[in-house]
């Protein structure tokens, strides 16, 4: 059996850098314990599965597609990094003409559309609320020395754990910050807990690029420590930096070793657009 397969690295317009998404193109249905094995042996932080959603739809023509995503460990319930993936597979390789591409996923409809050099997302806008409570704190779910951290958020739709370090730290100490996936999987057992985002204020004014917020974003409960660049994490936090800088539109940048630059926009409607670039480096046929 063949299946096309590319790779693809989403948010960034060089290649080797931003976070890479591997992408299958399923011309018929696959065993559903496959999909799995498929993503451990490629063993990216996420690989994605279109597929057709009825036997006349065709790549190059149809605007709907079926979209699963898994990490080496575990499907996973969004990712924007590799929806963007999918979206420059079916643009750029199969020439699909839509302006507007429909991912039915576990999260419901998602769209992209080719906007000049970038693909423009459309995701929910997840909320995170204030901590005060022992049970959900920085100090229980990660190790971060002695860095002052300034808010903690929690996002119910995600799961994930928002932790904004002081504005007096620069870009680098984030950059710099250690962590240990054994110390995130010895304090989160309960299961409430799926995703940390790490977020630093950044500098708009700042040269060459001015950027609104840094953050970085661990996930080893999903079997990744550390996700390179995270469309999904910047749907939690455009809603929360809008609020803190009372902006709807920002340039962020992920700081991890290969860093992701998103242009976010958030809606009137509730939802949020998150622009990237991508570079395909890899076209082939996964064969067994």
């Amino acid at each position: 059996m063949q299946i096309p397969i590319f790779t693809v690295d989403a948010f960034t317009g060089h290649s080797f850098s931003g976070n890479p998404a591997a992408v299958c193109l399923l011309e018929n249905d696959l065993k559903e314990d496959l999909h799995q094995k498929i993503a451990m042996e490629l063993n990216l932080s996420e690989t994605a599965f279109i597929r057709k959603l009825h036997s006349t739809d065709d790549f190059t023509k149809s605007s709907c597609f079926g979209l699963r995503w898994f990490t080496p460990a575990t499907e996973v319930p969004l990712c924007g990094h590799a929806t963007l993936a999918a979206a420059a597979v079916l643009f750029h390789i199969q020439k699909n003409p839509n302006s507007v591409l429909t991912f039915v996923t576990l999260r419901g409809d998602l769209k992209a559309r080719h906007v000049e050099d970038r693909i423009v997302l459309d995701l929910p806008i997840y909320l995170a609320y204030p901590q005060v409570s022992e049970n959900l704190s920085q100090e229980k779910y990660m190790s971060i020395g002695d860095m002052t951290v300034q808010d903690v958020r929690y996002s119910p739709d995600t799961k994930n754990l928002l932790v904004r370090l002081s504005d007096a730290y620069e870009r680098s100490e984030l950059e710099e910050l250690q962590v240990k996936a054994q110390d995130f999987l010895s304090a989160e057992k309960t299961g409430k807990v799926k995703g940390l985002i790490v977020t630093l204020k950044g500098d708009a004014s700042g040269k060459p690029k001015g950027y609104d917020f840094y953050s970085r974003y661990f996930a080893p409960w999903y079997g990744v420590l550390e996700d390179p660049v995270t469309g999904s994490a910047h749907a939690v936090l455009g809603s929360y930096w809008s609020e803190q800088l009372g902006k709807k539109e920002m340039l962020a940048f992920q700081c991890s070793r290969r860093g992701g630059e998103l242009k976010i926009s958030l809606r009137d409607d509730g939802r949020v657009d998150i622009a990237g670039q991508f570079a395909i480096v890899i076209k082939g046929n996964l064969t067994f």
